[in-house]
Formats: structure tokens, sequence, C-alpha cells
């Protein structure tokens, strides 16, 4: 056995998606405590992930020891003087997400936070885990960015991807290193690429056979690049001696979560790039740059996001997380700088790169702006508490989520967008330069708010408390249109859509018209439609007319006069109600446009 903490995994049964797994703690404490992670950091969120925990037994020198419930999930294992204590249990795994674990017939992929229980008083020694093949998993891959236990060199040093990428023992420097690697098992397409001398691996699982690899790999090098070249100018080396992409592609999953070394990535198969079908003459030119509303788009500002993260929150990171705390909620009130800031340069960065075109970049952050202005809770609730909050309410989205809380993601990254557009007008820094010093400072490590203001103090030569207090400390608006046509972006009105004038978002799949939320202020919240009511009928005069989306209604209410209200009939709790809507005023949404 190589560490002194030890975690053997099997694939127990792919059918009944069960992970076994067998810990073995060497010198137990007399009374040793084990507790399994009830979050994974970068996610903010308690999931409870020892509720798939199950059949947990040990044994001490051999003998059977009781192990015995302490909380939701910590055990205590009766060790007495036994030199060594194997634990045993199973984890069940069907999220398909990229923050727990799944196992089935063709695929295997898991955090450690989901299977790894943590040894109380050993989590600063170093961690062993090894993968065992059975009959159903002998001719799985295995993709993790943690070292192998038999990879020849320095460790950390001169890292390159070992060959046979199969089951081995990987190792750990201690606990919070081993929960930072999650791994990815079964068979994968995998490319390489080198970055200012930093091995890059790509695997992806899912994708349909007309995948374009090449292409990711090539522009995800480019996105690479760039993000480089912010942190640490034209020849500068990043403070990782490696870094792993995986990614898996499903028929309509999103989502990522960022490591210190990799990132775990979900996609739509539509959103990957793709061959040309067969027949089809190959082009003669680079492909032409995707457009805002491609799922490539999408994807490679995904990619560009976690990849930003391996800077921005994995190394520089609140001081609040010096430490985590697994048993907990873990507060900050700098999600907007750690995860908006990193929103803001992700659509930036894959601008730099060259993948997409100026009015394409400004499509997106017009997307961004008319999210955070068509959402009430921007007027109720800080950017700063939103992050504070986001265990309680980003996180635990309901029917009243946009009426009582903001995003940290989006406005946080307008509030980027406002300093470096302020920083740029006055012509001595740019948001870029104090990204650069503030990771400088901090060395790259924990900071607090007190670093960005003292940091912005020395490179502006002014103040900018007065900004940041207003911007992230207030629900004050941001000053949006002046700073973007200062630069000489214009910014252009639009006839809003049917659901942002009346103030609903709704569901119309199924052939049927639901209210998914009713906006605070809203026509909708005036005439007393609430989320959750089927709108079945709108009366017009004497007629009543079925609909099953809001196109039908506005069909229908082109005949009102002016002063007339349109009755909705909505079904609420098995009772039809009728609702006397006032046609709302004319709203707008933000369209930007380039320098004329």
């Amino acid at each position: 056995m190589s560490a002194p903490v030890h975690y053997r995994v099997e694939a127990a049964d792919l059918h009944a998606h069960l992970w076994r797994v067998t810990l073995t703690v060497e010198r137990p404490a007399p009374r040793q405590r084990v507790s399994l992670p009830v979050w994974i950091p970068g996610s903010y969120l308690v999931r409870e992930f020892a509720q798939h925990l199950q059949r947990l037994q040990a044994q001490a020198d051999g003998a059977a020891v009781p192990v015995r419930a302490l909380n939701k999930n910590t055990w205590e294992v009766a060790c007495g003087t036994a030199h060594t204590v194997v634990l045993r249990y199973e984890v069940y795994a069907f999220d398909t997400s990229v923050r727990a674990a799944w196992l089935d017939s063709t695929r295997g992929f898991f955090n450690p936070t989901s299977l790894c229980l943590r040894v109380h008083g050993r989590e600063q020694g170093p961690h062993a885990l090894t993968l065992v093949a059975n009959d159903a998993t002998r001719h799985w891959r295995v993709a993790t960015a943690l070292p192998r236990a038999d990879a020849a060199g320095p460790r950390h040093r001169d890292w390159r991807w070992p060959d046979d990428a199969g089951m081995g023992t990987y190792l750990a420097a201690d606990y919070d290193e081993l929960a930072d690697h999650p791994f990815e098992l079964g068979t994968f397409w995998c490319g390489d690429f080198d970055v200012r001398g930093v091995p890059h691996r790509f695997v992806v699982s899912g994708a349909p056979a007309g995948f374009d690899g090449a292409r990711l790999l090539a522009d995800t090098a480019r996105l690479c690049e760039a993000a480089m070249a912010l942190w640490h100018g034209p020849h500068g080396r990043p403070p990782f001696d490696r870094y792993l992409f995986m990614l898996h592609a499903t028929r309509d999953g999103y989502g990522g979560l960022e490591h210190r070394h990799s990132t775990a990535l979900v996609c739509a198969r539509s959103d990957l790039p793709l061959a040309p079908l067969p027949g089809t003459p190959a082009p003669d030119a680079t492909p032409a740059p995707p457009k805002a509303g491609d799922g490539y788009t999408t994807l490679l500002g995904l990619i560009s996001h976690e990849y930003f993260h391996t800077w921005n929150v994995k190394r520089l990171r609140p001081r609040e997380f010096a430490r985590y705390d697994y048993d907990r909620e873990n507060h900050t009130e700098l999600l907007w700088f750690f995860e908006g800031f990193t929103s803001y340069y992700d659509d930036l960065l894959v601008l730099r790169a060259g993948l997409i075109d100026q009015a394409t970049h400004l499509e997106l952050l017009a997307r961004t702006i008319n999210q955070v202005l068509s959402t009430p809770g921007r007027h109720v609730q800080t950017v700063a508490q939103a992050s504070f909050d986001a265990w309680t309410k980003y996180y635990r989205v309901q029917e009243n989520t946009p009426n009582a809380t903001v995003s940290y993601y989006t406005k946080g990254a307008l509030v980027a967008l406002c300093l470096d557009l302020t920083l740029r007008a006055e012509g001595h820094t740019t948001l870029d330069d104090v990204m650069r010093a503030l990771w400088q400072r901090c060395d790259g490590g924990p900071m607090r708010e007190a670093d960005l203001r003292a940091v912005l103090r020395r490179l502006a030569r002014r103040s900018f408390d007065a900004e940041l207090d207003a911007w992230v400390h207030s629900t004050a608006e941001l000053p949006l249109q002046p700073l973007l046509q200062r630069h000489g972006i214009r910014w252009v009105e639009e006839p809003a859509p049917l659901a942002q004038r009346l103030g609903v978002r709704v569901d119309e799949s199924g052939g049927t018209l639901r209210l998914r939320n009713v906006l605070r202020g809203s026509a909708a919240e005036a005439a007393g439609l609430a989320a959750g009511d089927e709108w079945l009928a709108v009366q017009c005069g004497q007629d009543v007319w079925r609909v099953h989306k809001l196109d039908d209604v506005a069909l229908h209410a082109r005949g009102l006069g002016t002063d007339e209200p349109l009755l909705a009939w909505v079904a609420r709790d098995g009772r039809v109600l009728r609702c006397a809507l006032r046609w709302p005023a004319p709203a707008h949404t933000v369209k930007l446009l380039p320098p004329a």
C-alpha cells in the first residue's frame, strides 16, 4: 500500500450504478471518525452526498468492529489499539452532472468528494486511490490529472500523460488534492496539445461519429494561450504543469466545474464541432466563426470560463476558501468577483482568440445586460449579498427567485465591464493590469475585497471605493449605457418580447402554456396571475379563445381597445379563474452595435 490512507475503487454493479470502495487506514485513532463532504467546491449548495452511501462496515486488524453514525455525514469507528482499519461501502452513482458520480455500462465518472470518506486527523497526509478493473470494465481507459504512482521522474515536474491511461494507483499529497481531481472512465476520444510548454489533454465521451476533434483541439489551444497572455503576459508560464479537459456530450446537457489541474464539462452533442457529411467537399478555408446563437459558441464560452477559473477561484480565491470546510456552507461575499469577472472574461477571451468577431461578442454582452435588466431581484439584493446567499437562494431556484435575488454571474460580469470601461477611459490602466497585479499582490492565493481596492487605487491613481460601493454593495443601476457609448458602442433599444412585456416566464412544452415565474411589479402580477397557473384561454368581448402559447395571446389581444382589459382564463389548483389583464406599455431590450 502506497499511503497511510488508501482507497480501492471498483465498479461493483454497472446496472445498479454502484461503486464499491474499500478504505484502508493505517494507525487509526482509537475512535476514528470519517465523513463524506456535503458539498463540492465550485458548486455552492449543500448536496448531501452521504445520501448515496450504503452498506458501511468496518474491520480492525481483521475483526469486525462497530460503526456508529454521529450525524448525517459522519461516522465513528471503534478501532481500539488496532494497527489497521478497513472500511467497505458502496456508493450509488446516477448523477449526470459534473458535481457528483455516475456509473453505467458505458461510462464511469466520479468526484472523490462523492466517493472518498475523509479520515479525520489524517487530511494533511498522503492519500492513494487505486482503480481496480473487473470483467465489465477491463477495456475501460482512465482520464484524470492526478499523478500515477508509477509515474517516472520527480512528481509535478516534466509532466507527461501516461501512455496506457488505464487502471492503477494514483497519489495525492493530501485530501484536498484528492478531492480536487475528478476521474473519467470508459471509452472516449482523446487528443493532446501543448501551450507554452504545458501539456494539455482533452477527452470527450459520448461524442457522435462525426465529431471534429481536430478543430476542438485547435480552438481550445487558442483559448488557453489567450488566458495565459492575460495572466502572464506574452511569455510567462502558468502556475500548473498539466491540464485536463473532460467533456461528456449528452442529448441536451450543459455545465462545468473547475479544478486546479482540470475541468469537468457537459455539453449537448449538437454543440460539438462536426466534420462535413460524407460526400461533402472539404471547405477551402478555415470554418467561419460561430455566431452568438450557435451551440459551439456556447461550448467555447464554457471552456473559456472553466479554464479561467484555474487562476481565478482555484488559486486566487476568497480568504474564506483558504481551507475548505467540507461539512457545511462556506460563505463569501466575493462570488461576484470570482464568478462574475470570470463570466466577463470568458467570452472576451473567445473574441481575443479570434474565434468570434466583435459583433458576436457584443450580441453575447447584450444578452447578459438584458438578463440583468429583466430581473426584478436586482432592486432587492446587492450582488455582494447574492454571493453570500448563493447557498440558500441562487442554487435553490423556485418561482420567486428572479424577484428576490440577482445572479452574481451576470451582474458580476457587468460590474467587471463597467470597471474595465472606466479604467480604459481614464487611460492609466485596464482590468487586465488589475488582474495581473492582484495575482502578484496575493501571490496567487487567498484575497479580500480590500486587496482589489488597494490595487485599483495604485494602478488607477485614485480610489474606486465609491464605484465599488455603488456597483457591488448597493442596488443602484450600473452606468452601462454611458460607459459603452463613451467607447463608441451603439446602444439601441428594440421592442421587448411579449413575455418580458407581460412580466412572465413560461413553459410552452406539451401543448400547454404554463407560467413558471411572474415578475415583481409586472402587468401579470397586477392581474393576479401566479406561478404554476396553466393559461387556458383569453376572452375578448364575448369570445373565449383557447391558447397554447404566448403567440396565441398576442394574436387575440390585437382586437382590444386601448383601455379594455383582456380576461385571462387560468387553471389553479383545479379551479378556473378569470384575471383582468391590462395590456402593458411597450418595453425594450438592448442591442449593442460596433462603432459606426
